[in-house]
């Protein structure tokens, strides 16, 4: 489950009215923020750092180009790439714009239409939340300098997923930290408590998978994801236990630039300047 993904299916949460707020209220405002968000998201170039520790970690700039994003190689555990590395990556990089700025507009109708496939799938997600849980306000605290509405959301009872990717909104419990102010994500966490199918019957997510996920504003009025990380469990035919981490980070959004190809080459690998 990518960061996104994860995200589609924690959706969904707020609005606020004048007097007494009551959970209903702010389910359907956040839900309206977090439309706004993904509507906007195709609009940024950030970083990514994938793994954390002792894992070791990759850094990559991911740049919008021509309406999808590619990903760009720019540090290893910290360190920028070698000299001779970033020279072929920065080359990989200049056949990406060529190549995209000569497609006709039916191959970049295509390359497009995947990217936005992918991204369609996670949202529709959005559109079964609030059939498959039931929300309960639990009070407020302060977390990450913003005071935030804590909600708990529970799965429904006798909720019947229309498809095999909503089976898993049916075996979550979560629990969402919406600022007070904007109604924006700070925080969402979900843990899986009952087993769910994945890559069709050949394995299953085991109870106890966690993930959590963390935003903050990269723009007036618009937040995106700074950080995922997920603790799965998995159980492969039934027999063998696969313990698994994944966390990234995502840092840097800046709305992507119409300025020359070349000059958005040099930029790419300025992580240690921007």
């Amino acid at each position: 489950m990518r960061g996104w993904a994860a995200a589609a299916l924690l959706v969904g949460m707020a609005w606020a009215g004048a007097g007494r707020l009551d959970v209903g209220t702010i389910i359907q405002r956040s839900k309206e923020k977090y439309e706004v968000n993904w509507q906007a998201a195709p609009e940024y170039d950030y970083f990514e750092r994938d793994g954390a520790g002792s894992q070791g970690t990759s850094t990559y700039h991911v740049l919008m180009i021509s309406g999808s994003p590619y990903r760009v190689p720019v540090e290893v555990n910290g360190e920028p790439l070698p000299p001779k590395l970033r020279v072929k990556e920065q080359h990989k990089l200049e056949d990406a714009f060529a190549r995209r700025s000569a497609e006709t507009p039916e191959q970049r109708a295509v390359r497009i239409a995947n990217y936005e496939r992918d991204r369609r799938r996670d949202h529709d997600l959005l559109e079964q939340l609030t059939q498959a849980f039931d929300f309960r306000l639990l009070g407020e605290q302060t977390l990450s300098g913003h005071r935030v509405y804590v909600i708990q959301a529970l799965p429904r009872p006798g909720y019947k997923p229309p498809n095999r990717n909503a089976e898993v909104l049916a075996a979550m419990d979560a629990k969402l930290y919406i600022d007070t102010a904007t109604f924006q994500w700070v925080r969402a966490e979900g843990v899986v408590v009952r087993p769910v199918w994945i890559e069709g019957l050949l394995a299953r997510v085991q109870p106890g998978t966690r993930f959590e996920l963390d935003y903050a504003p990269v723009s007036e009025g618009i937040w995106q994801l700074t950080h995922f990380e997920m603790k799965s469990r998995c159980k492969v035919l039934f027999l063998l236990s696969i313990p698994g981490q994944d966390e990234k980070s995502f840092f840097g959004y800046k709305k992507t630039s119409e300025r020359p190809p070349q000059e958005r080459v040099e930029y790419a690998f300025r992580i240690r300047q921007e």
